[in-house]
């Protein structure tokens, strides 16, 4: 999810805090700081250099869904059909599923744990699942046994699954209101040509069990977003015909649901780097399909390796797509729907080419984006994403336009494909995806809008808050005002010290790809990623996690004094932060001719003071530590000696 990116956004969640720099009062210990952490312990299902063991297993989801938009009372109802394999090498006695609509009601506990004064995460209170038809059969029988808690379902089975490849179909029939306010993640929104649905959490779905902490039941709250199983889906969508319907995956019946001109477009879209209208502005309400059975149409969509599904619907749309080039003879076809409302040159007419230049950077730099679409909806929510469908605020445009389409696509790559745990660690999508988010906007159309990742001092203020958190906080439990930087820019700018001050692009840049190849469509922990990066790195960063990404720590370097020695000069540095660096010192000498200085973070191993021998005839006229102002000192008032 899109929480606050731009200069004009960070600056006013900035002003939220009551910032005061502080100094800092506890002294670095430098025994700790090259501690070993427990993350390196491997394990037959995960390795210690950070790959699945040679027992790794994942459970898989395969879904079939059937549902019907009613736009009169604003209800979806349908069934859903759930072939669940278990690979774990344990027998299940039960299934436990989640119920997200269940968020939506008056005692869930994401209501009662929302303040009074109201948050982002505000949703309504009348909606929740209507379930009937509940069975759970297995080669053994069938049983109908369920509890209900929240927003969770356990399911209970007639024996317990067999280890190791025993599978189960878990089937019901669900229906909802769709609510108005979706906790900015799904919803409605009435335009003048009719209501933008955006529905997400629709359908009863299979809680993940892994190797980690087993049945993974962590109740939807609000900020804590998703952990899904991966499967094949196949979605049939049953909406009025004058309604256009877009979902993740790929249509199946275009000659059933659009119009011999619609379709002819789409073939010409397939081919056009320019954005070409399968429906245009002056055709919006006009009915989509040529076939029509009883006033409604049924789209039929299907996804292959997924772990979620999300669909929109309205008559108010505006339709336009683009060709994108994935790489290596991979072409896919970016889209848009938006209303009247946010149609112009400088909102969501660009919205395609923005959704095609994101998903072909990704593409190309990191992972083949493995989806046929990519498709952008305005809608009411400021920003989320799912498997090839992002919903965007329908009233963004320019730079916000692009931050927010970026950003949701971005998503695709963490954490639809690299398949983290977004309830307990959003740091590993939302984190990685602002990181990824710099590079990309910096390329595009030769940086016409701006980024601010490369600018960890930006955190400076932040980083001295007293009321801070650390990354590591769950994020239904971090401050709402601290979950941008504990979520989002924090990791991000870590990831960015780690490419560009620590390791370096190219050695960052192999093991963060590896790492992205390695766990593709798995499921990686905190602790795969620290071991596989230090692995592929050939680097030993257990200083770095343990003090940027764990607790409150700040860095804090500072040059204590440049002193003749022997026809030399002494320059002596100190560490008074709690998180060690390399430390890069420029040297300015009397004729204005410069020398750079590399020392490795293990001088801070032999305690908080070091002196480098400068091995020089010329004069010391200046010394400037970080000259290229990357870290986020917070105490920048020592990081320059004057003669």
């Amino acid at each position: 999810m899109k929480y606050f990116t731009g200069n004009l956004l960070i600056t006013l969640l900035l002003s939220t805090f009551s910032f005061t720099l502080q100094a800092q009062e506890v002294k670095p210990d430098n025994q700790h700081f090259f501690d070993n952490v427990s993350y390196r312990q491997g394990n037959v299902y995960r390795t210690a250099s950070g790959k699945p063991g040679p027992e790794y297993w994942q459970n898989v989801a395969d879904y079939n869904l059937e549902a019907t938009l009613d736009d009169k009372n604003h209800s979806v109802s349908g069934n859903v059909t759930i072939h669940y394999t278990n690979n774990s090498p344990e027998t299940l006695d039960f299934i436990w599923l989640y119920l997200e609509q269940n968020r939506f009601t008056e005692n869930s506990r994401g209501t009662l744990t929302t303040p009074v004064q109201g948050s982002r995460y505000d949703g309504d209170v009348g909606g929740g699942f209507e379930l009937n038809n509940i069975s759970a059969k297995t080669k053994t029988g069938t049983s109908s046994k369920y509890i209900i808690t929240d927003t969770r379902m356990q399911v209970w089975l007639d024996k317990p699954l067999a280890a190791k490849g025993g599978t189960v179909d878990i089937k019901m029939n669900f229906k909802f209101k769709v609510p108005v306010e979706g906790m900015d993640r799904m919803g409605r929104l009435d335009v003048k040509d009719g209501t933008i649905y955006t529905l997400a959490q629709w359908y009863p779905r299979v809680a993940v069990f892994d190797d980690v902490v087993g049945w993974n039941t962590d109740p939807y709250l609000g900020a804590g977003e998703f952990y899904c199983e991966y499967g094949n889906y196949n979605i049939k969508i049953t909406a009025p015909a004058d309604h256009t319907v877009i979902c993740s995956g790929t249509l199946q019946n275009l000659n059933e649901v659009l119009t011999k001109t619609q379709q002819e477009r789409w073939a010409q879209a397939e081919k056009s780097d320019k954005t070409v209208y399968i429906i245009k502005p002056e055709e919006v309400g006009k009915p989509i399909a040529h076939t029509k059975t009883n006033g409604t149409v049924t789209w039929h969509y299907k996804m292959e390796n997924t772990r979620d599904v999300a669909w929109a619907a309205s008559k108010a749309f505006i339709w336009d797509a683009a060709r994108m080039n994935l790489g290596e003879g991979k072409t896919g076809l970016a889209q848009s729907v938006y209303p009247k409302e946010s149609d112009g040159p400088s909102a969501w007419s660009r919205s395609t080419e923005f959704t095609k230049e994101s998903v072909e950077f990704y593409s190309k730099t990191y992972f083949t984006y493995p989806y046929h679409n990519a498709i952008n909806v305005a809608a009411s929510v400021g920003g989320m994403e799912y498997p090839g469908v992002s919903f965007c605020h329908y009233q963004s445009r320019d730079a916000d336009l692009w931050d927010v389409t970026d950003h949701e696509f971005g998503h695709n790559w963490f954490p639809m494909i690299v398949g983290s745990n977004e309830r307990r660690y959003p740091w590993m999508d939302e984190g990685f995806d602002t990181f990824i988010n710099h590079y990309s906007t910096a390329a595009f159309n030769n940086g016409e809008f701006p980024t601010t990742t490369d600018k960890p001092r930006s955190l400076i203020q932040y980083l001295t808050n007293e009321n801070r958190q650390g990354i590591e906080t769950y994020p239904d439990v971090a401050n709402s005002r601290n979950l941008a930087y504990t979520a989002y820019y924090k990791p991000a700018a870590g990831l960015y010290l780690l490419r560009e001050y620590i390791l370096g692009a190219e050695r960052f840049d192999n093991a963060f790809k590896s790492y992205i190849h390695t766990w593709a469509y798995k499921h990686p922990q905190p602790n795969d990623f620290f071991n596989h990066m230090e692995n592929v790195a050939g680097e030993d960063l257990s200083w770095f996690w343990k003090g940027w990404f764990y607790g409150n720590g700040n860095i804090d370097l500072g040059i204590t004094s440049v002193e003749p020695l022997q026809g030399n000069y002494l320059i002596t540095i100190e560490n008074n932060g709690q998180i060690p660096m390399p430390v890069q010192l420029q040297v300015i000498y009397a004729d204005t001719t410069t020398e750079n200085i590399l020392l490795p973070v293990e001088v801070w191993q032999r305690g908080n003071s070091w002196g480098h021998l400068l091995k020089t005839t010329k004069q010391v006229q200046r010394v400037v530590l970080d000259p290229n102002k990357m870290l986020p000192d917070v105490n920048l008032l020592n990081d320059t000696w004057n003669k």
